[in-house]
């Protein structure tokens, strides 16, 4: 049976969500006090939401491409992606997502940037709120051009995406608006409406796939010492497997997101469900993917120049789906991009207005932030798209500052647990393994440093320690404060 390496990464998902999710929520002991959905309810951010509906917008906040490209690309390395995935979600990424989302809800509803300078102080909260915002910004543009050109190319017939094709130009424009009016609107009115409908698709467009491995068969590796790691152009699996697996494993994106429904939650007992649980499934939806993509790989249907790319989601489809479903598939996936891209604009538009102290129930109020915001994502789309090899590299970058920004949230969640006195090192663990994680990519990588590998990760775990030192420094700071 060559599906033992993919059920037993579906079995460590399972077993971690039921057990070791509930160890982390019994750590941060969440109790009946009032959440900020409640306390400031303001009609626009702050909405108490049921937990059902909050937890399918989530999924669909944090499920942006991620899931999809990561998979696609990570099942390069073989079938340890099988393994790694579920056990990064677990043990990282569901931590993550839950304290993001926990401490925002004891912190008045603050965003990433408000957590980094109530724990980690003024100094981390001016350079995190940089990277933040340039982060967001990649994301949404990234987001515009993936769902954009799916679009077109399924509906369309588009082969030649370049930004003068009207259809082309069209698409991203429709997606535009659709971002403002999402950013704007009151969470409850778009967001909270369609989001639950939404997430139903994704959900039953992966279950398409699922099915189509039953009925047609998957062709998929198990994992041993030969495949440990085949990656075609030799990348190495430290760092570089864990930067390009990042949702459904780790986000840095996740904490801007759980940071938005912190507002929307109606009390502290659905954190799990929902930040934890949702990080979870999307990390279901990365593995089903990743085989999905393995047995496209391995039967040679996906042109070379193609592997690794978002147009194997069509492919994909087009196998494991009857043609009269594939359509659905890719609108379950293209869904993916603009519910992210537009909850990412929501976020960027909230952190500015939180640093900058402007109150949002005034709609003139939020436009002032949100214009700007889409003049410079229509900026950087149109330089993507008019300069070759423009979209990896902003990919690249996105990839970094994504799984940069997880740092300072792991921090925060360590500092708050010593504080409190209790076990930190969930959090602080895997904290210090990303920063090992993203200095050794960005010291080796040529869009960095572009050092030999083994010098990247020497000052990769340099850092690391200056990292942990800088903690315990915070912590004790923290602990006299109290």
């Amino acid at each position: 049976m060559n599906m033992i390496t993919f059920i037993i990464g579906i079995l460590i998902l399972l077993l971690g969500y039921v057990f070791y999710s509930r160890f982390i929520e019994n750590i941060f002991s969440p109790d009946d006090r009032h959440t900020p959905a409640h306390k400031y309810n303001d009609g626009v951010d702050f909405v108490p939401m049921s937990k059902n509906r909050n937890a399918l917008i989530h999924l669909l906040n944090i499920a942006g491409m991620g899931p999809i490209i990561g998979a696609i690309q990570g099942i390069l390395f073989g079938p340890i992606a099988f393994i790694l995935i579920p056990l990064g979600c677990i043990f990282a990424g569901g931590v993550h997502d839950y304290f993001a989302g926990m401490l925002s809800v004891r912190n008045r509803g603050a965003q990433i940037t408000g957590l980094i300078h109530e724990y980690l102080g003024k100094k981390a909260f001016k350079v995190f709120i940089v990277i933040v915002a340039i982060m967001l910004l990649l994301l949404a543009t990234v987001f515009v051009y993936t769902a954009g050109d799916l679009f077109a190319e399924r509906f369309m017939g588009v082969k030649d995406f370049v930004i003068t094709d009207p259809k082309v130009l069209g698409t991203y424009i429709v997606i535009l608006l659709y971002f403002i009016m999402a950013t704007l609107f009151p969470i409850d009115k778009i967001i909270g409406k369609f989001y639950p409908v939404l997430g139903l698709m994704l959900i039953i467009g992966t279950g398409f796939v699922l099915v189509g491995f039953i009925i047609n068969g998957v062709n998929l590796q198990n994992l041993n010492l030969s495949n440990f790691n085949i990656h075609p152009n030799k990348l190495p699996l430290i760092p570089m497997f864990f930067m390009t697996v990042s949702c459904g494993l780790l986000s840095g994106f996740h904490s801007t997101q759980a940071t938005i429904i912190s507002r929307t939650l109606d009390k502290e007992q659905d954190g799990r469900r929902i930040f934890y649980g949702m990080m979870c499934l999307e990390s279901l939806i990365a593995i089903i993917w990743a085989a999905a993509a393995m047995d496209a790989y391995s039967t040679n249907i996906v042109p070379q120049n193609m592997i690794g790319t978002v147009n194997v989601v069509n492919i994909i489809a087009n196998k494991f789906v009857p043609l009269n479903l594939a359509f659905l598939v890719t609108i379950a996936i293209i869904i993916l991009p603009i519910t992210s891209g537009d909850t990412a604009l929501r976020g960027l538009r909230i952190t500015i207005a939180e640093s900058l102290n402007i109150e949002q129930k005034n709609i003139i109020k939020r436009l002032a932030i949100v214009v700007p915001i889409v003049i410079c994502v229509l900026g950087i789309l149109v330089w993507a798209k008019t300069n070759a090899n423009s979209f990896s590299l902003i990919w690249r970058y996105f990839t970094f500052f994504n799984q940069l920004i997880a740092v300072p949230t792991l921090c925060c969640a360590a500092v708050f647990l010593a504080k409190e006195k209790k076990n930190y090192l969930v959090a602080l663990i895997p904290a210090l393994f990303y920063v090992f994680i993203t200095m050794s990519f960005i010291f080796s990588e040529k869009i960095g440093f572009n050092l030999p590998l083994k010098y990247a990760e020497i000052t990769g775990l340099i850092l690391t320690i200056a990292v942990l030192i800088c903690i315990i420094i915070q912590i004790k700071k923290q602990s006299n404060r109290s």
